[in-house]
Parts: structure tokens; sequence; C-alpha cells
């Protein structure tokens, strides 16, 4: 990436399936991204527990003795009901006290195919990002083409003028682990002016008035 800055990215947040999906191309996706982590010394922040892709990740991250982070709700714990994790475990109470965690402690945020979890927490990190809450890169990584409908209807929307093409480029793709890693380092935010004015600090009272139309 000549010429280009470089983000320092110590740490990422993997959203993905507690399934292996139809395709055998998506467990050897995920071990490989996996591997691309812990060849690039970034450590893995993850849902926890050793089911589907996310066992998968978390395993070669952990094969490169690179460090393992699961954060899961202490429901999920009950009766071993997504086996062990891979590393430091973190239990917490709910789900979105998950989700904050893993925004809190990471540099960057990856999304390996998955179902209605993985999209939540994909869609929950673009829309903070676009509203200033953090300024962190966020992708998918598009194996055999996962991703496709989502990121038709992503351009889809904004054609409809619900995203603004400068939202549109908080969410990065790529077909390969090394290729999407490159991107989210060289990642560049791009904050709204007006969305920039809104406060976020705890010790804020009330939310900064605006006068704009909020494209959510």
């Amino acid at each position: 990436m000549k010429g280009v800055s470089v983000r320092k990215i110590k740490k990422i947040c993997v959203f993905c399936g507690a399934n292996s999906g139809k395709d055998v191309a998506f467990v050897n996706a995920a071990f490989h991204l996996g591997e691309v982590l812990g060849k690039r010394k970034i450590d893995l922040v993850y849902g926890g527990g050793k089911l589907g892709l996310m066992g998968c990740v978390s395993t070669a991250v952990a094969q490169h003795e690179r460090q393992v982070l699961g954060i899961i709700p202490s429901a999920f714990t009950i009766n071993n009901l997504v086996g062990e994790t891979c590393g430091k475990e973190i239990k917490v109470a709910t789900m979105q006290e998950r989700l904050v965690m893993m925004m809190e402690l990471s540099d960057a945020f990856i999304a390996l195919p998955g179902g209605f979890g993985t999209l939540e927490e994909l869609f929950q990190m673009i829309s903070w990002a676009q509203l200033n809450i953090h300024n962190k890169p966020i992708g998918v990584l598009n194996i055999n083409g996962f991703f496709n409908g989502l990121l038709s209807f992503v351009d889809h929307a904004v054609k409809q003028e619900f995203i603004t093409p400068r939202a549109r480029k908080i969410l990065i793709s790529a077909t390969t682990a090394d290729e999407l890693v490159d991107k989210l380092q060289a990642f560049r935010f791009e904050s709204d002016p007006a969305l920039s004015k809104l406060k976020w600090s705890p010790s804020s009272s009330q939310k900064e008035k605006l006068d704009l139309t909020l494209r959510l």
C-alpha cells in the first residue's frame, strides 16, 4: 500500500455464524482469516464459544499464538450451550453489553457469513459509526458472493436516498482476508458534519439539537 497512510490495528472483532454453513468454503475462509490475523500479529475479539465459524476463526488465531478474547452473555454458558471459548472469556449480562464491550476493545470489525445475529452486530456497528459513536473500520469478507445481495440492497438504499453516499463508505468489502485487512488499515473515516455535532459522553444530559434530516 505504497503512499497510503496505514491505520494501526491491534485487535479485530469478528462477527460470524455459530453454524458452519452449507459451503465448505465458509469454513476454509474462517480458518484462513484466523491465519491472516495471526501472521499479521493481530489479536481477536469475538462472541465466544467454539461453534461454527466462530470456532474456526478463534482456533486459527490461537494456533498462531495471538490473544483470543471471547465476550459472551452468561445465558449462553449455561449447560455449555456454545462450547468452551478458545482463549480468555468475559461474561456479560446482556447482548447489548456484549456489543458495547466489543466496540470498545476492538480497533476494527469484520463480518463473515452468518445469520440474523451476525447481521445485527454488523449493522449496529455501521449505524454507530454513522452516528459518530466510533470511527473504526468495518468490513465484510464476501466469500463466494455470500454478501452480494446485502451489498446490492445497501446500494439500492443509497439510490433511494435512505443512505447517504458518505455513509455508504463506512461498509467495506473484499473477497480475500488479506485484501480486507489492507482496506481496513487504509480506511479514513468521513464524519457527517451535522452528525459530528452529536455528544455521546456519559456526562451529557441531552443530545445537542440538530437541524437536519437523519437518514438512518
